[in-house]
């Protein structure tokens, strides 16, 4: 049966069906925010994937050009790969949604968000974040839901709830918040160095709008709601833990991870591990859960540890950052770099600079974004976690690291009249322990001043961590989580910032949410790494950019022109500009503004080509003295060439002082002479002297 359900939510009406397409699927909606149209599926395997140890999740975000009336670009005319976009909503849905499917449970479950059509005023990201709990809501999948999820813009100091897209691409802050019904559970922003205190109050207001969601989506579930099923249960038997502490005592466990050395840890592990198997090499039952057991084992020992005993296994205080180092300059001949080391996480960053032409081609959704100019991508090989894995190129995780750094630092660029490059920076991960995406952050902000880049402030960026236990008050907050304590912890808060405000956040948690006190003494400590961070260590190897470029990287020149003079300089079929780029070397690109931007590595190259393009663009006058080539001799005088496709003519009378006969006496094909302009003649032509040209001249 088909049900309608609607509400109002910021001023727009939110409608949603069920029961009437994708039936076959556990659970579906068809979801509308004002002409935003989606469809949104949850399905289940009948059984758990054998061989794992973990929630095999899969989230989808579908975008569809037709959607936007509009036709694929290529040759295929169909959507392919996903878009960095696409991939990065999935993972924005996927954060909050995990926590809430139970710790054991193994079967496969996909939940699918196919953008059908896109109304500018409301964003298809967010409708699909809504829809996908809604349809997992009222799904017969087990969910421990419902919850929200609502964005938030700011304007001129106020804030947007569930701006358009022209209002999130142009305001100072992207703020995506999802709740349950009491918390927090994933937080994700993008913003222009907003204060804590206004970030707070910001990600508050959303969870507040939140509860009417929820609100909304209870009572679609009491309508239309399927009985969970019931699922095999993965969990590891009391019987064997309680069997493995008797082989494996708690200290000797507590001992194994308490170092500050990853390997070595992992090897302590390790022969924990192959002794258990030799204990349990008879047990048919237990055999193939060692491995898991041991992870369980392990956490709940260093969950133990932090929580009661204030004990982390490298020993560092509870807000303590690993020891720090930063240097900058580290490759040579490319345009900028950096190394920047975090206990054993460490970054290198690599800078390109290159023209504007060069911005990255944006072919998606939302029409006001069809290139960027700044981009950051981040690389994960397997050699820095001394694996032996083959690279397959990045993934998702690798395009959400990349892209957090990268908005991390958008606030601080300068704008592109007053650096007018494209800029791509590199992090490649050289080792990992630990939150390699705030380290990225700091490396790419150190190598982009390397390398001249005058941005607007520092930036650093440091990851927060939770031990949480069993009521609301019983936590404890970690300042530069390493990778243990972010697998067994329950929180990987990221923040990045300047000294004066936070310019990024990702949040995501393991747990059924966070009390605002927690949210609130993750952001204060934060605030107080990353100062310490730019302070201690980053502003000691840059501590600003540098005044000038590499020496390797292309100079580019900035002049406007009048727009109707464009074509005289691109000239027919290009033939104009393809001559002075062959002339000089220099790449040359013309907006429709008139804006002309000149790039080489040659200074004098592209004096060269500005001083042609300032003679093409330039009616001749009077008095004004010029630099040509003889390009063409007649009987009545000879056709100099100031610049390609800019001549003029000298009459035979004007050549020399004394009478000559033929041109040729004086002139040859070739020969690079001055000439003065002279005005127009009787019938309006410009004429142009060779022997008035002043002597000092």
């Amino acid at each position: 049966m088909v049900k309608t359900f609607e509400m109002t939510l910021a001023g727009r009406p939110l409608k949603v069906q069920t029961g009437k397409v994708a039936k076959q699927a556990n659970g579906a909606v068809f979801i509308q925010y004002g002409d935003t149209t989606l469809l949104c599926t949850a399905t289940a395997s009948d059984k758990p994937r054998e061989g794992v140890d973990f929630f095999p999740l899969s989230v989808e975000f579908e975008e569809k050009f037709y959607s936007v009336g509009r036709m694929p670009g290529g040759f295929k005319k169909r959507e392919g790969k996903a878009s960095d976009n696409s991939v990065l909503t999935a993972r924005v849905i996927d954060r909050p949604m995990r926590p809430l499917f139970p710790k054991d449970f193994r079967n496969d479950v996909t939940l699918n968000n196919l953008v059908l059509s896109v109304d500018p005023e409301c964003r298809p990201e967010l409708v699909a974040m809504i829809g996908t709990a809604i349809a997992t809501c009222i799904s017969d999948i087990p969910f421990d839901g419902p919850c929200a999820m609502t964005q938030v813009g700011m304007k001129d100091g106020q804030f947007i709830i569930n701006p358009s897209q022209k209002e999130w691409d142009e305001g100072d802050l992207e703020l995506t918040v999802a709740s349950t019904r009491d918390k927090v559970i994933m937080i994700e922003a993008g913003a222009n160095k907003l204060s804590d205190e206004t970030m707070i109050d910001a990600i508050y207001r959303a969870h507040d709008v939140n509860q009417s969601i929820i609100k909304f989506i209870d009572e679609i579930v009491s309508e239309v709601g399927k009985p969970k099923f019931t699922y095999e249960s993965c969990a590891i038997p009391e019987a064997m833990m309680d069997k493995i502490k008797e082989i494996v005592p708690p200290s000797e466990m507590e001992e194994a991870v308490f170092t500050d050395d990853k390997q070595r840890r992992e090897e302590n592990v390790k022969l924990i591990t192959e002794k258990l198997i030799d204990a349990f090499s008879d047990f048919e039952d237990y055999l193939p859960l060692v491995d898991a057991a041991v992870y369980q084992y392990e956490k709940k020992t260093v969950r133990k540890m932090i929580l009661k005993d204030h004990k982390r296994p490298d020993n560092r205080r509870i807000d303590e950052i690993r020891p720090l180092s930063a240097e900058v300059d580290v490759i040579p001949r490319v345009h900028g770099s950096s190394l920047f080391t975090r206990g054993q996480t460490q970054i290198c960053d690599i800078v390109t600079l290159a023209p504007l032409s060069e911005a990255q081609k944006i072919d998606g959704l939302d029409p006001n974004v069809t290139e960027k100019r700044y981009i950051h991508q981040y690389n994960f090989p397997s050699y820095s976690v001394g694996e032996t894995k083959p690279s397959r190129g990045p993934g998702r995780r690798e395009i959400g690291h990349g892209a957090l750094a990268e908005r991390a630092l958008v606030p601080v660029l300068p704008s592109a009249e007053e650096f007018p490059y494209s800029i791509r920076a590199v992090s490649e991960t050289f080792e990992s322990n630990g939150s390699t995406s705030m380290a990225s952050t700091c490396a790419s902000c150190m190598s982009l001043m390397a390398a001249g880049v005058p941005l607007k402030d520092m930036v650093a960026g440091i990851s927060c961590g939770l031990v949480t236990g069993d009521t609301d008050d019983d936590y404890i907050v970690l300042t530069d989580i390493q990778g243990l304590e972010d697998f067994f912890g329950d929180m990987d808060f990221k923040v990045t910032g300047t000294h004066e405000g936070i310019t990024a956040i990702q949040m995501d948690i393991k747990i059924h949410g966070l009390t605002r006190p927690i949210v609130e003494e993750a952001i204060r400590r934060a605030h107080e790494a990353r100062n310490f961070i730019m302070d201690t260590c980053m502003s000691k190897a840059i501590a600003e950019p540098r005044k000038e470029l590499s020496k390797y990287a292309p100079k580019i020149v900035s002049m406007t022109i009048d727009p109707q003079k464009i074509g005289d300089v691109v000239g027919k079929q290009g033939k104009t500009i393809n001559e002075i780029i062959d002339r000089t070397g220099v790449k040359i690109d013309i907006s429709e503004d008139g804006r002309v931007d000149l790039c080489g590595t040659d200074m004098d190259r592209i004096e060269e080509a500005k001083q042609m393009i300032k003679i093409i663009t330039t009616e001749f006058e009077k008095g004004q003295i010029l630099t040509g080539k003889v390009v063409s001799i007649k009987e009545f005088g000879a056709f100099i060439e100031f610049a390609p496709g800019k001549e003029g003519m000298v009459h035979i009378s004007k050549i020399a002082n004394e009478r000559i006969d033929r041109v040729e006496d004086v002139l040859t094909l070739g020969d690079t002479v001055k000439v003065i302009c002279l005005g127009k003649d009787r019938m309006g032509r410009i004429s142009f002297s060779i022997k008035d040209v002043p002597s000092d001249k």
